[in-house]
């Protein structure tokens, strides 16, 4: 099914998000975690394409497993910063022979040390998604920021270049992790300035320990809430109550996203389902309720 369709029959979306392995050896532990996983029920799940600008081979294999072996939609992410046309062109083909319908279509990290660009690589997501709308009848879900992309510092720039993608043929958004629900809600008000409609998923990180929260702000440049940052004050040097602070921050602004109309929550699991498990505890009825 495409994500798009899914999006237009539900009131409320709840996805998740995993990570391929970087080794071989550890194909099984991932497998075994999806399929954890999508006894939960998402919408869909979603299957990252590898950091720092690296090629996952196993993205297919797991979107593929998810798609039709476990019955749960998958989306592939396909980055394309080290990528030529003709690359991609194999990598969509092998998507169809999975039986992918939908892609997150992504510029992806600078690799270190690259003479990027290249006269043959690709320079932003907006081509990648042109690319694959003329390739196949594909939904296309891109990435959007809802404090700015980190590397780009004039936000009404950003906006700009969210609309290029959607005047692209981009179907639907992910947000990047956020912790401030005022500053997704400012975001959707400058979207809906600038004519963007399409749907929206807000991606949640439910992080429950010191380094992953210094670790994903640092990446991400978002910023923590006072709430937030009185949780890691109090609770930096417990880790079994930092983790349960974590869940129950999530959980509430997951909780606060559906009560404001918000139609697509992305979880980002990390590859752990009894995350997901402890934050769909905590928002079932809520989201059943959305449901019925």
């Amino acid at each position: 099914m495409k994500i798009i369709d899914i999006f237009d029959h539900k009131k409320v979306t709840v996805s998740f998000e995993v990570f391929p392995p970087k080794e071989h050896a550890q194909f099984d532990n991932v497998v075994s975690a999806v399929e954890r996983l999508s006894l939960l029920g998402p919408d869909y799940m979603s299957v990252t394409y590898g950091a720092g600008g690296g090629i996952s081979q196993n993205t297919a294999k797991i979107a593929g497993h998810i798609e039709n072996r476990l019955g749960v939609t998958a989306l592939a992410h396909l980055t394309c910063v080290s990528s030529t046309p003709h690359d991609v062109d194999g990598f969509l083909d092998e998507f169809k022979r999975c039986g992918i319908q939908n892609i997150l279509a992504l510029r992806g990290d600078i690799p270190k040390d690259s003479a990027y660009p290249t006269e043959k690589s690709y320079c932003y997501a907006t081509q990648l998604i042109r690319d694959i709308k003329k390739k196949g009848d594909f939904c296309i879900g891109a990435a959007c920021y809802p404090e700015g992309h980190i590397e780009n510092p004039n936000k009404e720039k950003d906006i700009w270049h969210l609309k290029e993608k959607v005047d692209a043929g981009c179907d639907f958004l992910v947000t990047q992790l956020f912790f401030d629900n005022n500053v997704f809600y400012n975001f959707l008000y400058r979207l809906l300035q600038k004519d963007i409609a399409v749907p929206i998923a807000a991606g949640i990180m439910p992080v429950t320990n010191i380094h992953s929260i210094r670790r994903m702000t640092q990446l991400s440049g978002a910023t923590l809430t006072p709430k937030y940052k009185a949780m890691l004050d109090r609770f930096e040097h417990s880790p079994k109550a930092l983790y349960q602070a974590g869940i129950a921050y999530a959980v509430d602004q997951i909780i606060d996203l559906v009560s404001n109309g918000v139609r697509g929550i992305h979880i980002y699991t990390m590859n752990k389902p009894e995350i997901a498990e402890a934050i769909m505890d905590g928002i079932s009825d809520v989201i059943r309720g959305e449901s019925s």
